[in-house]
């Protein structure tokens, strides 16, 4: 209806102050779970990178204080180690089923978990220091003792001999995740081969000599081959006699 020349206009309900919301109405956050604060670290690692992923930002991300994450996970590198685990999820560990010999199912188990961390550089560089100890990361120590085992390998020598495998395999996919992300390193590794391959049989007669087989090969066959090595090594070097410690 009109109003009257001084009469002030009814506000409309556009106009009306909203009154406040209470919290009380707000949907319900979904409860914190380890196995949800670790699932939300894998995709932010994936989206952002494995720097992205520290106690603040993943708070952030469940729309929580860090102090309530403190529950569920200690520190941030306990949390890169939970990532790494989950990943390791993906380890094939079981490779073409119990076919072939004991050390081709070994060498692949390993090479699929160096596969792994190759699709995952940040994580590779990490592993390095990481030391997960969730599920994953223990069956598949469980596998490859199991495999050592099955080819005779002494309990003793296997159960310091697996950890130079995963530290084999680990710094081969971080080397290489580290290749991959410097801008000169083609660059330098053919600077490398082109000096040995034109190094002075004079002064230096054995890398003239084995130049070529130095380079040779693929990726693949020089991972699967160090494996062997390192097996082969294990099954036939005993390990050091204990020293009495005061």
């Amino acid at each position: 209806m009109p109003t009257t020349p001084g009469t002030p206009a009814e506000p409309t309900a556009a106009s009306r102050p909203t009154a406040p919301r209470s919290r009380r109405e707000r949907p319900a956050k979904p409860a914190l779970t380890r196995t949800g604060i670790v699932a939300t670290a894998v995709a932010l690692m994936r989206s952002e990178g494995l720097e992205r992923v520290t106690m603040r930002r993943l708070a952030k991300e469940l729309d929580t204080g860090p102090a309530s994450l403190y529950v569920y996970v200690a520190n941030t590198a306990a949390l890169h180690a939970a990532v790494l685990d989950e990943l390791l999820g993906e380890v094939d560990l079981r490779p073409a089923g119990a076919a072939g010999a004991w050390r081709d199912r070994l060498a692949r188990v390993l090479s699929s978990y160096t596969s792994v961390l190759f699709a995952h550089p940040e994580l590779a560089r990490s592993a390095l220091v990481t030391r997960p100890s969730g599920p994953h990361y223990l069956q598949l120590l469980e596998a490859l003792l199991a495999l050592l085992a099955e080819g005779g390998v002494p309990d003793d020598r296997a159960a310091w001999g697996v950890d130079a495998l995963l530290q084999y395999g680990t710094a081969t996919a971080a080397e290489q995740s580290a290749r991959d992300a410097a801008p000169h390193a083609q660059d330098e590794q053919d600077a490398l081969t082109a000096a040995v391959r034109h190094a002075s049989p004079q002064t230096f007669p054995r890398l003239a000599a084995l130049g070529a087989e130095l380079f040779s090969g693929t990726g693949e066959d020089r991972l699967t081959w160090g494996f062997h090595v390192l097996v082969n090594g294990m099954s036939d070097t005993a390990r050091p006699a204990r020293t009495a410690t005061a």
